[in-house]
């Protein structure tokens, strides 16, 4: 399974609901690896997705505590294992976790490659993805040259878990 996130430069993801910051080169890329894959994401992430509908061309499974949660054109699981269950029907490398902060915690024991954008920028920030620098568990593969928005400094990066 793959995570794919935008973080900034301490590895936080959001603020009040709102991703940090809008890159067009991100949301592109963003794009091109999940069209026509699994996108698995929490309700308050689908709710601020453009009119809080899922993505065109991708399944989409959402995870929700809310039992009477239903929105069309997306499978609504209830719970870690739950949506576990329903991921077994896709292939591994097809599915991208997209968050929010507690569907990236849950999932991502399961994961080999987390799809970076790293922003060196620190936003004011509420919600946060766990630092795999920091993790001896995932390691660089590959990254992108020095990419730039505006004044904003950004690169691509591919962190896939060291087998034990």
């Amino acid at each position: 399974m793959n995570i794919i996130v935008a973080v900034d430069k301490n590895w936080a993801i959001g603020n009040k609901g709102q991703l940090l910051v809008a890159i067009p080169a991100d949301q592109k890329m963003f794009r091109e690896e999940t069209m026509g894959k699994v996108v698995v994401m929490g309700r308050k992430t689908l709710e601020s997705l453009p009119g809080g509908q899922p993505l065109h061309g991708r399944t989409t499974i959402v995870l929700t505590h809310d039992k009477s949660y239903k929105v069309k054109g997306a499978a609504v699981c209830h719970d870690l294992n739950e949506a576990l269950e329903e991921l077994k029907k896709y292939p591994s490398e097809d599915i991208f976790i997209c968050g929010g902060q507690g569907v990236y915690e849950q999932f991502l024991p399961y994961c080999n490659v987390a799809h970076v954008t790293y922003i060196d920028y620190a936003y004011e920030a509420d919600t946060y993805f766990p630092n795999l620098e920091a993790s001896p568990e995932w390691i660089v593969a590959a990254e992108s040259d020095e990419q730039t928005y505006f004044n904003l400094c950004y690169e691509f990066r591919m962190y896939v878990k060291v087998k034990k």
